[in-house]
């Protein structure tokens, strides 16, 4: 099993920054591709970025340029910078991790607010 624990979320105003922190344990070996995705109220949950073991990484549109994942192989964490924050933004945010391109495994979320 793999436990994800999220940390960072909070509230803040349009035009900020906040960082969210993800951290993995238990059995963490072959977990290919860990990320981030978010589901806002009424919506579906999406994909906001992820990041392979061997660093390439991927961002939905509508955070490029704004967002910033990164990975610690060896503190087992991804990261998530986040910048020039939207009121579209906020949603719940989960980390995921995916372990030998099969296995899906969830953090249990931290919401971000995004205030206007």
């Amino acid at each position: 099993q793999v436990q994800l624990v999220e940390s960072g979320g909070g509230t803040v105003q349009a035009g900020g920054s906040l960082r969210l922190s993800c951290a993995a344990s238990g059995s963490i070996f072959s977990i290919n591709t860990m990320g981030w995705y978010r589901q806002a109220p009424g919506k579906q949950r999406e994909l906001v970025a992820d990041i392979t073991s061997g660093g390439s990484t991927s961002y939905a549109d509508s955070v490029k340029g704004r967002f910033t994942i990164s990975r610690d192989n060896a503190k087992n964490t991804v990261l998530l910078q986040m910048n020039s924050l939207k009121p579209e933004d906020t949603a719940v945010y989960y980390c995921h991790g995916l372990r030998y391109s099969t296995l899906n495994y969830w953090g249990q979320g931290t919401q971000v607010t995004v205030s206007s």
